[in-house]
Protein backbone atom coordinates (compact mmCIF):
# COMPACT_ATOMS: atom_id res chain seq x y z
CA UNK A 1 0.00 0.00 0.00
CA UNK A 2 1.27 3.44 -0.88
CA UNK A 3 3.72 2.40 -3.60
CA UNK A 4 3.79 4.18 -6.92
CA UNK A 5 3.73 2.72 -10.38
CA UNK A 6 3.26 4.57 -13.64
CA UNK A 7 0.82 2.00 -14.93
CA UNK A 8 -0.10 -0.45 -12.19
CA UNK A 9 -0.97 -0.67 -8.52
CA UNK A 10 -2.77 2.29 -6.99
CA UNK A 11 -1.76 4.32 -10.02
CA UNK A 12 -3.07 3.46 -13.44
CA UNK A 13 -2.54 5.03 -16.85
CA UNK A 14 -5.12 7.21 -18.56
CA UNK A 15 -4.00 8.70 -21.88
CA UNK A 16 -4.73 12.36 -22.23
CA UNK A 17 -5.39 12.95 -18.56
CA UNK A 18 -3.05 15.16 -16.52
CA UNK A 19 0.68 15.34 -17.20
CA UNK A 20 1.94 12.08 -18.78
CA UNK A 21 5.09 11.78 -16.67
CA UNK A 22 3.20 12.07 -13.39
CA UNK A 23 1.78 9.07 -11.54
CA UNK A 24 -1.99 8.94 -11.71
CA UNK A 25 -4.01 7.68 -8.75
CA UNK A 26 -6.89 5.42 -9.75
CA UNK A 27 -8.83 6.35 -6.64
CA UNK A 28 -8.81 8.23 -3.36
CA UNK A 29 -5.64 7.18 -1.48
CA UNK A 30 -4.55 8.25 2.02
CA UNK A 31 -1.04 7.06 2.86
CA UNK A 32 0.39 6.88 6.40
CA UNK A 33 3.37 9.11 7.20
CA UNK A 34 5.79 9.80 10.03
CA UNK A 35 4.26 12.86 11.59
CA UNK A 36 6.41 15.58 13.16
CA UNK A 37 4.97 16.97 16.41
CA UNK A 38 5.87 19.63 18.95
CA UNK A 39 7.38 18.38 22.23
CA UNK A 40 6.15 21.21 24.47
CA UNK A 41 4.23 21.32 27.73
CA UNK A 42 1.11 22.95 26.29
CA UNK A 43 0.64 21.99 22.61
CA UNK A 44 -2.16 24.53 22.16
CA UNK A 45 0.30 27.40 22.56
CA UNK A 46 2.34 26.37 19.51
CA UNK A 47 -0.66 26.00 17.20
CA UNK A 48 -2.37 28.60 15.02
CA UNK A 49 -5.28 29.06 12.63
CA UNK A 50 -4.58 28.40 8.92
CA UNK A 51 -2.07 30.83 7.42
CA UNK A 52 -4.59 32.77 5.35
CA UNK A 53 -6.76 33.61 8.37
CA UNK A 54 -3.97 35.19 10.42
CA UNK A 55 -3.64 38.98 10.60
CA UNK A 56 -0.44 40.79 11.50
CA UNK A 57 -1.92 41.48 14.94
CA UNK A 58 -2.66 37.77 15.33
CA UNK A 59 1.00 36.95 14.66
CA UNK A 60 2.08 39.02 17.65
CA UNK A 61 -0.51 37.33 19.88
CA UNK A 62 0.60 33.87 18.76
CA UNK A 63 4.29 34.62 19.34
CA UNK A 64 3.51 36.10 22.74
CA UNK A 65 1.81 32.80 23.63
CA UNK A 66 4.93 30.77 22.75
CA UNK A 67 8.22 31.64 21.02
CA UNK A 68 8.06 28.34 19.09
CA UNK A 69 4.59 28.94 17.70
CA UNK A 70 4.13 27.35 14.27
CA UNK A 71 3.39 30.79 12.81
CA UNK A 72 7.19 31.23 12.57
CA UNK A 73 7.14 28.47 9.97
CA UNK A 74 3.96 29.21 8.01
CA UNK A 75 4.30 33.03 7.96
CA UNK A 76 8.01 33.78 8.31
CA UNK A 77 8.89 37.50 8.49
CA UNK A 78 5.27 38.54 8.04
CA UNK A 79 5.07 41.93 6.27
CA UNK A 80 3.09 44.77 7.76
CA UNK A 81 -0.52 45.11 6.71
CA UNK A 82 -3.99 46.06 7.84
CA UNK A 83 -4.57 44.40 11.18
CA UNK A 84 -8.32 44.43 10.56
CA UNK A 85 -8.00 41.71 7.93
CA UNK A 86 -5.82 38.78 7.07
CA UNK A 87 -2.15 39.21 6.38
CA UNK A 88 -1.06 40.34 2.95
CA UNK A 89 1.67 37.73 2.71
CA UNK A 90 -0.08 35.68 0.06
CA UNK A 91 -0.24 38.66 -2.26
CA UNK A 92 3.42 39.55 -1.85
CA UNK A 93 6.15 38.53 -4.27
CA UNK A 94 8.08 35.58 -2.82
CA UNK A 95 11.18 36.72 -0.91
CA UNK A 96 13.89 34.00 -0.79
CA UNK A 97 15.18 35.18 2.58
CA UNK A 98 11.78 34.81 4.19
CA UNK A 99 11.43 31.17 3.18
CA UNK A 100 15.05 30.37 4.01
CA UNK A 101 14.32 31.62 7.51
CA UNK A 102 11.43 29.16 7.79
CA UNK A 103 13.71 26.34 6.61
CA UNK A 104 16.41 27.18 9.14
CA UNK A 105 13.85 27.51 11.94
CA UNK A 106 12.40 24.11 11.04
CA UNK A 107 15.85 22.52 11.05
CA UNK A 108 16.79 24.15 14.34
CA UNK A 109 13.61 22.96 16.04
CA UNK A 110 14.16 19.41 14.78
CA UNK A 111 17.79 19.45 15.91
CA UNK A 112 16.95 20.81 19.36
CA UNK A 113 14.02 18.50 20.00
CA UNK A 114 11.33 21.19 19.89
CA UNK A 115 9.91 19.13 17.03
CA UNK A 116 10.11 15.34 17.19
CA UNK A 117 9.20 12.84 14.45
CA UNK A 118 7.05 9.85 15.29
CA UNK A 119 8.87 6.55 14.96
CA UNK A 120 6.23 4.69 12.93
CA UNK A 121 4.21 5.88 9.91
CA UNK A 122 0.57 6.47 10.83
CA UNK A 123 -2.76 7.81 9.78
CA UNK A 124 -3.88 10.27 12.44
CA UNK A 125 -7.41 10.51 13.77
CA UNK A 126 -8.12 14.16 14.51
CA UNK A 127 -11.04 15.40 16.60
CA UNK A 128 -12.26 18.95 17.20
CA UNK A 129 -14.88 19.38 19.90
CA UNK A 130 -16.50 22.22 21.80
CA UNK A 131 -19.87 23.89 22.36
CA UNK A 132 -21.98 22.83 19.40
CA UNK A 133 -18.94 21.43 17.57
CA UNK A 134 -17.82 17.85 16.93
CA UNK A 135 -15.76 16.93 13.90
CA UNK A 136 -13.58 13.87 13.39
CA UNK A 137 -11.44 12.88 10.44
CA UNK A 138 -8.21 11.34 9.23
CA UNK A 139 -4.93 13.17 8.57
CA UNK A 140 -2.57 11.51 6.12
CA UNK A 141 -0.75 11.83 2.80
CA UNK A 142 -3.36 12.14 0.06
CA UNK A 143 -2.28 10.97 -3.40
CA UNK A 144 -2.36 13.92 -5.79
CA UNK A 145 -4.84 13.71 -8.64
CA UNK A 146 -5.53 15.95 -11.61
CA UNK A 147 -8.98 17.56 -11.14
CA UNK A 148 -9.98 15.97 -14.44
CA UNK A 149 -9.83 12.58 -12.76
CA UNK A 150 -12.78 13.65 -10.55
CA UNK A 151 -11.16 12.06 -7.49
CA UNK A 152 -10.37 15.30 -5.65
CA UNK A 153 -12.78 18.04 -6.68
CA UNK A 154 -11.97 21.75 -6.41
CA UNK A 155 -14.87 24.15 -6.17
CA UNK A 156 -13.02 27.48 -6.34
CA UNK A 157 -10.55 29.00 -8.77
CA UNK A 158 -7.05 29.89 -7.58
CA UNK A 159 -4.83 32.94 -7.98
CA UNK A 160 -1.13 32.92 -8.94
CA UNK A 161 0.07 35.03 -6.00
CA UNK A 162 -0.85 32.65 -3.17
CA UNK A 163 0.43 29.67 -5.17
CA UNK A 164 3.80 31.36 -5.71
CA UNK A 165 4.00 32.11 -1.98
CA UNK A 166 3.11 28.61 -0.80
CA UNK A 167 5.30 27.01 -3.49
CA UNK A 168 8.30 29.00 -2.31
CA UNK A 169 7.61 27.96 1.28
CA UNK A 170 7.03 24.26 0.55
CA UNK A 171 9.96 23.89 -1.83
CA UNK A 172 12.38 25.73 0.46
CA UNK A 173 11.36 23.92 3.64
CA UNK A 174 10.68 20.61 1.83
CA UNK A 175 7.65 20.24 4.03
CA UNK A 176 3.87 20.39 4.24
CA UNK A 177 3.33 22.45 7.37
CA UNK A 178 -0.48 22.42 7.53
CA UNK A 179 -3.13 20.10 6.12
CA UNK A 180 -5.69 20.97 3.52
CA UNK A 181 -9.31 20.15 4.40
CA UNK A 182 -11.17 17.55 2.30
CA UNK A 183 -14.78 16.35 2.61
CA UNK A 184 -16.21 13.09 1.33
CA UNK A 185 -19.43 11.12 1.70
CA UNK A 186 -18.36 8.16 3.81
CA UNK A 187 -21.81 6.55 3.98
CA UNK A 188 -20.99 4.94 7.33
CA UNK A 189 -18.11 2.99 5.82
CA UNK A 190 -15.13 1.29 7.43
CA UNK A 191 -13.03 4.46 7.61
CA UNK A 192 -15.70 6.38 9.53
CA UNK A 193 -16.38 3.47 11.87
CA UNK A 194 -12.68 3.16 12.66
CA UNK A 195 -12.33 6.91 13.27
CA UNK A 196 -15.16 6.81 15.79
CA UNK A 197 -13.87 3.65 17.45
CA UNK A 198 -10.38 5.13 17.88
CA UNK A 199 -11.71 8.45 19.22
CA UNK A 200 -13.95 6.80 21.80
CA UNK A 201 -11.81 3.89 23.03
CA UNK A 202 -8.12 4.79 22.71
CA UNK A 203 -5.86 7.26 24.51
CA UNK A 204 -4.88 10.31 22.44
CA UNK A 205 -1.32 11.31 21.60
CA UNK A 206 -2.16 15.00 21.92
CA UNK A 207 -4.84 17.03 23.68
CA UNK A 208 -4.89 20.78 23.14
CA UNK A 209 -7.40 23.37 24.36
CA UNK A 210 -7.26 26.47 22.14
CA UNK A 211 -8.44 29.99 22.91
CA UNK A 212 -11.50 29.63 20.66
CA UNK A 213 -13.01 27.13 23.11
CA UNK A 214 -12.26 24.02 21.06
CA UNK A 215 -10.45 20.90 22.23
CA UNK A 216 -8.22 19.20 19.68
CA UNK A 217 -7.19 15.55 20.07
CA UNK A 218 -4.94 13.40 17.94
CA UNK A 219 -4.50 9.61 17.76
CA UNK A 220 -2.17 7.48 15.61
CA UNK A 221 -3.36 4.47 13.59
CA UNK A 222 -0.31 2.32 12.85
CA UNK A 223 -1.85 -1.14 12.39
CA UNK A 224 -1.35 -2.15 8.74
CA UNK A 225 -4.65 -4.03 8.53
CA UNK A 226 -6.57 -0.99 9.81
CA UNK A 227 -4.79 1.29 7.35
CA UNK A 228 -5.58 -1.15 4.52
CA UNK A 229 -9.26 -1.23 5.54
CA UNK A 230 -9.38 2.59 5.51
CA UNK A 231 -7.96 2.75 2.00
CA UNK A 232 -10.20 -0.01 0.68
CA UNK A 233 -13.15 2.05 1.88
CA UNK A 234 -11.83 5.36 0.54
CA UNK A 235 -10.65 4.11 -2.84
CA UNK A 236 -13.92 4.46 -4.85
CA UNK A 237 -14.97 7.76 -3.26
CA UNK A 238 -14.63 11.42 -4.28
CA UNK A 239 -13.35 14.20 -2.04
CA UNK A 240 -14.23 17.90 -2.20
CA UNK A 241 -11.60 20.50 -1.35
CA UNK A 242 -13.34 22.39 1.45
CA UNK A 243 -10.34 24.55 2.36
CA UNK A 244 -6.89 24.72 0.81
CA UNK A 245 -7.42 25.19 -2.93
CA UNK A 246 -4.19 27.17 -3.27
CA UNK A 247 -2.23 24.64 -1.24
CA UNK A 248 -3.61 21.72 -3.27
CA UNK A 249 -2.70 23.51 -6.50
CA UNK A 250 0.73 24.14 -4.97
CA UNK A 251 1.12 20.44 -4.14
CA UNK A 252 0.65 19.63 -7.81
CA UNK A 253 3.02 22.35 -9.04
CA UNK A 254 5.63 21.20 -6.52
CA UNK A 255 5.18 17.60 -7.65
CA UNK A 256 5.95 18.55 -11.25
CA UNK A 257 8.83 20.77 -10.15
CA UNK A 258 10.47 18.10 -7.99
CA UNK A 259 10.16 15.37 -10.60
CA UNK A 260 11.47 17.67 -13.35
CA UNK A 261 14.71 18.30 -11.43
CA UNK A 262 15.63 14.61 -11.51
CA UNK A 263 17.27 12.94 -14.50
CA UNK A 264 15.18 9.84 -13.86
CA UNK A 265 12.06 11.14 -12.12
CA UNK A 266 11.35 8.98 -9.13
CA UNK A 267 8.39 8.57 -6.88
CA UNK A 268 8.72 10.55 -3.71
CA UNK A 269 6.97 12.40 -0.92
CA UNK A 270 6.08 15.24 -3.30
CA UNK A 271 3.60 12.85 -4.98
CA UNK A 272 1.40 13.27 -1.89
CA UNK A 273 0.11 16.19 0.15
CA UNK A 274 -0.85 16.56 3.78
CA UNK A 275 -4.65 16.48 4.16
CA UNK A 276 -7.45 16.13 6.68
CA UNK A 277 -10.26 13.97 5.28
CA UNK A 278 -13.68 14.26 6.96
CA UNK A 279 -16.84 12.24 6.28
CA UNK A 280 -19.41 15.00 5.68
CA UNK A 281 -22.30 12.56 6.16
CA UNK A 282 -21.15 11.70 9.68
CA UNK A 283 -19.85 15.20 10.49
CA UNK A 284 -21.67 17.83 8.42
CA UNK A 285 -19.47 20.89 7.90
CA UNK A 286 -20.28 24.39 9.08
CA UNK A 287 -20.41 26.53 5.96
CA UNK A 288 -20.14 30.26 6.72
CA UNK A 289 -20.52 33.31 4.51
CA UNK A 290 -17.66 35.48 3.29
CA UNK A 291 -18.61 39.16 3.15
CA UNK A 292 -17.30 41.92 0.89
CA UNK A 293 -16.33 45.53 1.54
CA UNK A 294 -16.11 48.00 -1.39
CA UNK A 295 -13.70 50.79 -0.34
CA UNK A 296 -14.43 53.21 -3.18
CA UNK A 297 -18.21 53.00 -3.08
CA UNK A 298 -20.13 55.10 -0.49
CA UNK A 299 -23.26 53.40 0.80
CA UNK A 300 -25.58 56.11 -0.49
CA UNK A 301 -24.25 55.66 -4.02
CA UNK A 302 -24.42 51.86 -3.81
CA UNK A 303 -28.06 51.98 -2.71
CA UNK A 304 -29.05 54.56 -5.32
CA UNK A 305 -27.60 52.49 -8.15
CA UNK A 306 -29.12 49.27 -6.81
CA UNK A 307 -32.64 50.72 -6.97
CA UNK A 308 -32.53 50.48 -10.75
CA UNK A 309 -32.41 46.70 -10.61
CA UNK A 310 -33.48 45.56 -7.13
CA UNK A 311 -36.19 46.10 -4.55
CA UNK A 312 -34.56 47.93 -1.64
CA UNK A 313 -35.81 47.93 1.96
CA UNK A 314 -34.21 50.29 4.46
CA UNK A 315 -33.39 49.44 8.09
CA UNK A 316 -32.33 51.76 10.88
CA UNK A 317 -29.59 49.50 12.19
CA UNK A 318 -27.47 46.52 11.25
CA UNK A 319 -29.20 44.05 13.61
CA UNK A 320 -32.60 44.65 12.01
CA UNK A 321 -31.11 44.38 8.55
CA UNK A 322 -29.35 41.09 9.36
CA UNK A 323 -32.57 39.62 10.72
CA UNK A 324 -34.35 40.59 7.50
CA UNK A 325 -31.53 39.12 5.41
CA UNK A 326 -31.79 35.83 7.27
CA UNK A 327 -35.51 35.54 6.42
CA UNK A 328 -35.30 36.80 2.84
CA UNK A 329 -35.44 34.35 -0.09
CA UNK A 330 -32.33 34.17 -2.26
CA UNK A 331 -30.94 36.09 -3.97
CA UNK A 332 -30.66 38.67 -1.20
CA UNK A 333 -27.89 41.01 -0.07
CA UNK A 334 -27.57 43.47 2.79
CA UNK A 335 -25.69 46.71 2.13
CA UNK A 336 -24.39 48.43 5.26
CA UNK A 337 -21.84 50.91 6.57
CA UNK A 338 -22.10 50.45 10.32
CA UNK A 339 -24.98 52.93 10.64
CA UNK A 340 -27.87 51.99 8.34
CA UNK A 341 -28.62 48.84 6.37
CA UNK A 342 -30.45 48.23 3.09
CA UNK A 343 -31.79 44.84 1.94
CA UNK A 344 -31.69 43.97 -1.77
CA UNK A 345 -34.25 41.39 -2.94
CA UNK A 346 -36.29 40.61 -6.05
CA UNK A 347 -33.88 41.51 -8.85
CA UNK A 348 -35.24 42.57 -12.23
CA UNK A 349 -35.41 39.17 -14.00
CA UNK A 350 -34.63 40.59 -17.44
CA UNK A 351 -31.52 42.46 -16.30
CA UNK A 352 -30.40 39.48 -14.21
CA UNK A 353 -30.84 36.97 -17.04
CA UNK A 354 -28.93 39.22 -19.42
CA UNK A 355 -25.99 39.52 -17.01
CA UNK A 356 -25.54 35.86 -16.05
CA UNK A 357 -23.23 33.82 -18.32
CA UNK A 358 -24.92 31.36 -20.67
CA UNK A 359 -22.02 28.90 -20.43
CA UNK A 360 -22.73 28.20 -16.74
CA UNK A 361 -25.39 25.96 -15.27
CA UNK A 362 -28.63 27.28 -13.83
CA UNK A 363 -27.44 26.17 -10.40
CA UNK A 364 -24.20 28.17 -10.73
CA UNK A 365 -26.09 31.21 -11.99
CA UNK A 366 -28.42 31.08 -8.96
CA UNK A 367 -25.61 31.27 -6.36
CA UNK A 368 -25.56 34.57 -4.49
CA UNK A 369 -21.82 34.95 -5.04
CA UNK A 370 -22.30 34.38 -8.79
CA UNK A 371 -24.99 37.07 -8.92
CA UNK A 372 -22.73 39.41 -6.96
CA UNK A 373 -19.70 38.87 -9.21
CA UNK A 374 -21.57 38.81 -12.55
CA UNK A 375 -24.45 41.24 -12.01
CA UNK A 376 -24.21 43.54 -9.00
CA UNK A 377 -20.53 44.44 -9.18
CA UNK A 378 -20.01 44.84 -12.96
CA UNK A 379 -23.51 45.81 -14.14
CA UNK A 380 -25.12 47.64 -11.23
CA UNK A 381 -21.98 49.27 -9.83
CA UNK A 382 -19.65 49.21 -12.85
CA UNK A 383 -16.67 47.47 -11.24
CA UNK A 384 -14.90 44.14 -11.42
CA UNK A 385 -14.63 41.56 -8.65
CA UNK A 386 -10.89 41.83 -7.96
CA UNK A 387 -8.54 41.90 -4.98
CA UNK A 388 -7.87 45.57 -5.69
CA UNK A 389 -11.54 46.68 -5.81
CA UNK A 390 -13.11 44.34 -3.26
CA UNK A 391 -11.94 43.47 0.23
CA UNK A 392 -12.86 40.23 1.96
CA UNK A 393 -14.09 39.70 5.53
CA UNK A 394 -14.68 36.14 6.73
CA UNK A 395 -17.87 35.37 8.69
CA UNK A 396 -18.15 38.52 10.80
CA UNK A 397 -20.88 40.86 9.54
CA UNK A 398 -20.19 43.38 12.30
CA UNK A 399 -16.52 43.52 11.33
CA UNK A 400 -17.38 44.02 7.67
CA UNK A 401 -19.80 46.84 8.46
CA UNK A 402 -17.27 48.42 10.82
CA UNK A 403 -14.57 48.32 8.17
CA UNK A 404 -16.93 49.93 5.66
CA UNK A 405 -17.68 52.69 8.15
CA UNK A 406 -13.97 53.40 8.76
CA UNK A 407 -13.07 53.67 5.09
CA UNK A 408 -16.27 55.29 3.82
CA UNK A 409 -17.28 52.29 1.73
CA UNK A 410 -20.04 49.72 1.47
CA UNK A 411 -20.23 46.31 3.14
CA UNK A 412 -22.03 43.63 1.13
CA UNK A 413 -23.31 40.99 3.54
CA UNK A 414 -24.36 37.56 2.26
CA UNK A 415 -25.92 34.39 3.56
CA UNK A 416 -23.74 31.27 3.33
CA UNK A 417 -24.14 29.01 0.32
CA UNK A 418 -25.86 25.66 0.81
CA UNK A 419 -23.45 22.73 1.09
CA UNK A 420 -25.47 20.73 -1.43
CA UNK A 421 -25.17 23.53 -3.99
CA UNK A 422 -21.39 23.66 -3.61
CA UNK A 423 -21.13 19.88 -3.95
CA UNK A 424 -23.39 19.84 -7.02
CA UNK A 425 -21.48 22.64 -8.75
CA UNK A 426 -18.13 20.94 -8.07
CA UNK A 427 -19.40 17.53 -9.21
CA UNK A 428 -20.52 19.11 -12.49
CA UNK A 429 -16.98 20.37 -13.07
CA UNK A 430 -17.73 24.04 -12.36
CA UNK A 431 -16.06 26.40 -9.87
CA UNK A 432 -17.93 28.82 -7.64
CA UNK A 433 -16.73 32.45 -7.73
CA UNK A 434 -13.74 33.35 -5.62
CA UNK A 435 -14.20 33.60 -1.86
CA UNK A 436 -17.63 31.99 -1.92
CA UNK A 437 -17.23 29.48 0.89
CA UNK A 438 -15.69 29.16 4.31
CA UNK A 439 -16.01 25.60 5.55
CA UNK A 440 -15.36 24.83 9.19
CA UNK A 441 -14.21 23.91 11.62
CA UNK A 442 -10.85 24.21 9.87
CA UNK A 443 -7.96 22.04 11.06
CA UNK A 444 -5.64 23.68 13.57
CA UNK A 445 -2.12 24.20 12.25
CA UNK A 446 0.77 22.78 14.27
CA UNK A 447 -0.68 19.59 15.72
CA UNK A 448 1.16 17.42 13.19
CA UNK A 449 3.57 18.46 10.41
CA UNK A 450 5.07 16.55 7.50
CA UNK A 451 8.62 16.88 6.18
CA UNK A 452 9.76 15.20 2.99
CA UNK A 453 13.04 13.94 4.45
CA UNK A 454 11.34 12.18 7.36
CA UNK A 455 8.36 11.00 5.33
Amino acid sequence: MGRFSEGTGIYGSMPGMGTPELPIPDGLVLRPFRGVRFAVEDPAKVTSPPYDLISDADVEVLLDAHPNNVVRLILPCTPSGDSSGTTSLAAEQPSPGRYAEARETLRAWLDSGVLVPDEVPALYVYEQSGPGVLQRGLIGDVALADPGRRVILPHEDVMPGPIADRLALMSTTQANLEPIFLLYDGDGGAATRLVDEVATTRDPLVTAHTEDGLTHRLWAITDESEIAAVNADLHPRQALIADGHHRYATYRVLQRQERATRAAPASGPWDFGLALLVDSAAYPPDLKAIHRVIPGLPLSEAVAKAKGAWRVQDYADLAAGLAALQDAPEPAFLLADGHTAHLLTGPDPVQLARAMPADHSDRWNALNTSILSEFILPVVWGMQDSDQAVRIVHHDAQAAAGLAARIGGTAVLLKPLAVEDVLAVAAAGERVPRKSTSFGPKPRTGLVLRTFAID
